[in-house]
């Protein structure tokens, strides 16, 4: 499933406000990194991550292996931020940052 241009504007409205929660550095992926994108995405199902990595390119293999590892879809990307998205049935609704939005807004 894609997202919609809908979604996506409606995710970057969110993403906005977000501070990241996964920090990713020259160093790539590791398994601690792979458990805490794991446990984020199924708390807050939309979350920023920081690709602290300085080449373009390397940012950009690694922002896709963790799209593929982690079965997220991208909302957005800006520079050295990544806003990832991954729909959760069971989160948590204090926790989740689609869930808050929409409680706070109102369903659409």
């Amino acid at each position: 499933m894609s997202l919609s241009q809908a979604q996506k504007k409606a995710f970057r409205s969110i993403g906005h406000h977000l501070d990241p929660v996964v920090t990713v550095s020259e160093n790539g992926i590791s398994e601690g990194l792979l458990a805490e994108l794991e446990r984020a995405l199924n708390d807050h199902e939309l979350i920023k991550i920081k690709l602290a990595i300085t080449e373009r390119d390397d940012r950009a293999i690694v922002l896709d292996q963790l799209i593929a590892q982690s079965g997220a879809e991208r909302a957005q990307t800006i520079g050295k931020m990544a806003l990832l998205y991954r729909s959760n049935p069971r989160a948590n609704p204090k926790l989740s940052n689609i869930k808050r939005f929409e409680d706070h807004h109102g369903r659409h």
